[in-house]
This record gives structure tokens, C-alpha cells and sequence, in this order.
């Protein structure tokens, strides 16, 4: 019998049967760890279910279920147990995945104006009976062709649709109960661990709401979120008019050589939303002083404010740009972060006295001089430059903590208009299967990353955790405080962006420590079909992450 050697974390070898299941290995963890049980593994860094099977050398490591890996596939799994339930009550509706609203997926059914608290009742009974069943959840293979038509039979177009663009001649499936899904990573092994959650009717759809990841073994009150979730419903009808809602049909438009006129539409309604902001901005003028423009790493926040300001000097406004950059105090006096190093994304890294100071002082027509900091030696320059305001001036300032009441606290609200931006993805990969909007932000910080800054995709991927958290903390909690929001998502960019993400994230190799997230996003990534990028315009948000922008960053 051919054997494999395997290695523990903790360093101790073992001899195995080839084709060993990873839940064989790890039998005694499994069965050992009630309070954080183990839920998948990595082998060789390659996240995988635990009925995979060893068929090389490899290291093997625990997932467990409170880990953020953990975590992230309890959701997948939960949304596949949905996805079950849903056929098992109401087979000829459609149920479609939309978007993340705050600790949920907001789902809907294609055709249906709104759900009842009865037929909510009903999912949540059926999901529960699925969770106390223990029903196993196995991966398994079946061919191309057999995918293909399961997916037509059970009236999953969008699945059967994206898997035409695919030609691999496998297609792996999960399988729970006789119920079939795609899912593009591991889910957890059975059901009997999908608790606690909740179904929310949120009309016209619902919510699945699930534990936030800080208190992971229970449900925390419901928190709406009507501008985010505007934003969505916005973006939807965007999809509408694009006739594009998922990844497949975005393939068939370019097979079909539509996707300029495509894109064109797509930058339209982003340039129409933009000058719909200014003019609500116009609204207020003669009160509004400043426009604080706030949001998430990679969101295009640069591009954007470029943009808002042409639109502006359209509405008559003469705006002038702030960094918040240049505000930063000297590293030396930079606040100190739990492992002692310097806090650099921390609203206390910035000199708030002088920034409101000069505000005020800009409002009364005074002259000021801006700071300029000088990021190779951590502190401001001796000079700075002179700034005075006239009548017709509007400061626009961007950064990520512009939502923050903290960062102006001398300025009167109604002196300020907020914005906040981020990429609030409509595209689904299929009906079941959302496109994290992380992702779509994640790709393109990477590839920004590689071609302006000179850093790699594994220095890219191993910062994300902390910016992650970053965001968390200081911006998300702020959203809602926003005047307008700007969605600058594209449903067409991921197809442009993996043309320059898919050679760097091959540079990850196995013993790499996010080779795993590299093959995540490359297996992602695979689901499109390229669009060139001459066919971007040149003063798209999307030039802001792939060059040659009209603008100058």
C-alpha cells in the first residue's frame, strides 16, 4: 500500500494510508473540541474540507470553527442550508443571494414583490429540523456535462450559465440530504453546527442574519442600515438597466463582442450618480464649507473626489483639495498600537487641534498655511503651503476617517457635507453565490499595490487582516452618518483586474502563508472572461488601480 508522510503543527510526523481522509488524521481534535470544534484543514497551506483526501507529503493544519476562517464558512454553509430549505418548501420559486447588509445576507425570490412572516416561519422551522438532523455535508465530483444539466433541470440558469464558461471536465458539488449546490470553498462537515441564526423579513426579501465574528456564539440585536441598503437597491436597478446580474451573463456579453456599449452604460450611471451628488451639494450652497469624502481601503475615493470636483465647477463651486495626509503628526508622537509600534491608521495619528484650527480660520477668509508632510523622514516640512479661501471655494477633504465626528469637532454640521464610497458589488457569480465586496476591493488594492508601489501580492494579502480591521473600527461604524453614498463598484472591472492579478498571485507558492487566499482569488478570478483594458476610459475609477488615468494621483 503506498503511504504519505504528514506534519503536525506542533512539528510531530506520521506515517498514513495514500487517500487518508483529513477527519481520519484529525479524529481525536474532531471529536475532542466541543467548544471550537475543528471544521476544515490546510494541507501544504491549501484550505480544504475535512473529507478530502491525502494523496501527497504534506503539513497539515486545524481550522476551527471560531477562527476567521472558521467563521467565513459557517456563513457559506449556512446560506447552502437556506438555499435546501428553500427548494425543499418552495420548489418553484427562485431564491437568489443580493448582498451583505451589516451581520446578514439580504436575500429575495426572482419575480416575487415581497415574502410573508409565514413563509419566513416556515424557512426558519425547515433550516432548524436541517441543523438538528445532523445531516452530513460531503464534497464530491460529478462530470461537466452532468453538472451542467442538474443545474438547467432544477432552474438554476445563472450556475448552468457560468459553468458554460468553465472547462473543466470535474465539477465539484456539495452535497447534503439529496439537496446539490456549488460552493467555491469547504463547507462544515454537518449541519449540527449551524446555530445560531435568524431569518428577518426585510422587505420586498429577507435576511439571513448570522453571529458577528466578535461574539460568534450568539445573535446580537438587529441594527438596520436604510442608506447602505439604498445604496443596493440603487445598484440593482443599475443591474436592470445593464441587463447583467451575474458573472455568466457578463461572459455572454463579451463572447458576444457587447461589452463596450456594456461599459459605457456602466461609467454613465457612475457620472450621473456623481453629478447628482453635486448637485445636492448645490442644494446647500452658501452653507456648505467642506465636503468630507470618507471610505474603505481601494474603494477609488481619489478618483472620485477628482471627478466630484468637475462637476462641481459645473454647479459654479471653485473646489480646492485638502489631504488629510498632511496632517499627520511626526511619527515620533504617533499613538502606539497593543504590540507598541506606531498607529499610523489611528484618528489620533493626526493633528485634529491644527486641522480645525486652520478650518476655522479658512471659513473666516483668513490665510493659512497647509502642512506638508514628508513621509521619508515622518515629520512635517518647514513650509507649507498658503491657502485662502474666496466666496466661490468649496474644500473637499479625503481620507478614511472623514465620517468621524472626532476628526472636526469644531465645525458646525451644517458647514459639512459627507460622503461615504465604497464597492458595493451587485454581480453575483450565481444565484447562490455572492461576490464579497472585500474581494472586489481586495484585487484591486492588490494590483494598485504591484504596479504604483512596488509591493508584492503576499505583502499585499498579509497586510489585509489589519486594514480589515482598520475599516471596522474607524469607518464602517460611521457609514450611516454619510449625506450621500457613492457605489463605486463596476460590474465589469473584475474581468479587467485579473488580467494583472492572476500573474502576481501565481508567484505564491505552497509554503507561502496566504497561498491559500492566492488560490482562493485565482479560482475566483477564473470565472471571468477577460476584458482588454483599452476598453476602460480613461477617467474611470477603475484607472485609479490599472494606470493610465487622465488624472494625476
Amino acid at each position: 500500500m503506498k503511504e504519505v508522510t504528514i506534519r503536525y503543527e506542533n512539528g510531530e510526523k506520521r506515517t498514513i494510508a495514500y487517500g487518508t481522509r483529513v477527519n481520519e488524521v484529525f479524529d481525536d481534535l474532531i471529536n475532542g473540541k466541543k467548544d471550537n470544534p475543528v471544521i476544515a484543514a490546510t494541507i501544504n497551506n491549501e484550505l480544504v474540507s475535512l473529507s478530502f483526501k491525502i494523496e501527497i507529503n504534506a503539513e497539515i493544519k486545524t481550522i476551527q470553527l471560531y477562527s476567521n476562517t472558521g467563521i467565513r464558512l459557517f456563513r457559506r454553509t449556512l446560506s447552502f442550508i437556506l438555499a435546501k430549505a428553500s427548494v425543499t418548501l418552495f420548489p418553484d420559486r427562485h431564491l437568489v443571494i443580493s448582498h451583505s447588509l451589516g451581520d446578514s445576507f439580504y436575500y429575495y425570490y426572482n419575480g416575487l414583490e415581497k415574502i410573508s412572516d409565514k413563509d419566513i416561519e416556515l424557512l426558519q422551522r425547515e433550516m432548524m429540523r436541517i441543523v438538528k438532523s445532523r445531516c452530513s455535508i460531503e464534497r464530491r465530483v460529478i462530470s461537466y456535462s452532468e453538472a451542467i444539466n442538474f443545474f438547467k433541470k432544477i432552474n438554476q440558469p445563472a450556475t448552468a450559465l457560468l459553468l458554460k464558461y468553465r472547462n473543466y471536465s470535474k465539477i465539484p458539488i456539495y452535497y447534503c440530504g439529496g439537496f446539490i449546490d456549488i460552493s467555491y470553498e469547504p463547507l462544515l462537515p454537518n449541519t449540527s453546527l449551524l446555530k445560531p441564526f435568524e431569518l428577518y423579513n426585510y422587505e420586498p426579501g429577507f435576511l439571513l442574519r448570522y453571529p458577528n465574528k466578535n461574539e460568534p456564539d450568539k445573535m446580537a440585536p438587529f441594527k438596520d442600515m436604510p442608506s447602505l441598503f439604498s445604496v443596493y437597491k440603487e445598484y440593482k436597478a443599475w443591474g436592470k438597466i445593464l441587463n447583467v446580474n451575474c458573472v455568466g451573463r457578463l461572459n455572454e456579453l463579451s463572447e458576444r463582442r457587447e461589452i463596450k456599449p456594456f461599459i459605457r452604460v456602466a461609467e454613465a450611471l457612475h457620472n450621473k450618480k456623481i453629478s447628482q451628488i453635486a448637485d445636492s451639494v448645490a442644494m446647500r450652497k452658501g452653507k456648505v464649507r467642506v465636503i468630507l469624502v470618507a471610505g474603505p481601503s481601494s474603494s477609488g475615493k481619489t478618483t472620485f473626489t477628482k471627478k466630484l470636483s468637475i462637476q462641481l465647477r459645473v454647479m459654479g463651486f471653485n473646489p480646492v483639495s485638502i489631504s488629510l495626509d498632511n496632517y499627520y503628526l511626526p511619527n515620533a508622537e504617533a499613538p502606539l498600537d497593543k504590540h507598541g509600534k506606531p498607529d499610523f491608521e489611528s484618528l489620533h495619528a493626526l493633528n485634529i487641534d491644527l486641522l480645525n484650527n486652520h478650518l476655522l480660520k479658512l471659513f473666516d477668509g483668513e490665510k493659512v498655511e497647509i502642512p506638508i508632510f514628508d513621509f521619508k523622514t515622518g515629520e512635517p516640512k518647514e513650509n507649507g503651503t498658503p491657502l485662502q479661501l474666496t466666496k466661490r471655494n468649496i474644500l473637499l477633504i479625503e481620507g478614511i476617517h472623514g465620517l468621524n465626528p472626532d476628526l472636526t469637532p469644531l465645525i458646525a454640521d451644517d458647514l459639512k457635507y459627507k460622503i461615504y464610497i465604497s464597492a458595493l458589488t451587485q454581480l453575483n457569480l450565481d444565484d447562490h453565490n455572492r461576490i464579497p465586496t472585500t474581494d472586489n476591493r481586495l484585487v484591486r488594492r492588490m494590483v494598485r499595490d504591484h504596479q504604483f508601489r512596488g509591493n508584492s501580492a503576499e505583502m499585499t494579502l498579509s497586510m489585509w487582516p489589519s486594514v480589515r480591521k482598520g475599516e471596522e473600527k474607524d469607518i464602517f461604524s460611521f457609514q450611516n452618518h454619510a449625506d450621500s453614498v457613492f457605489n463605486s463598484a463596476l460590474d465589469y472591472e473584475l474581468a479587467v483586474l485579473k488580467i494583472y492579478a492572476i500573474p502576481i498571485l501565481r508567484t505564491i507558492k505552497p509554503k507561502d502563508d496566504v497561498y491559500n487566499e492566492a488560490i482562493r482569488l485565482l479560482s475566483f478570478l477564473d470565472n471571468f472572461s477577460s476584458i482588454p483594458p483599452q476598453f476602460v476610459p480613461d477617467q474611470s475609477i477603475l484607472r485609479e488601480f490599472i494606470g493610465e488615468s487622465a488624472f494625476s494621483y
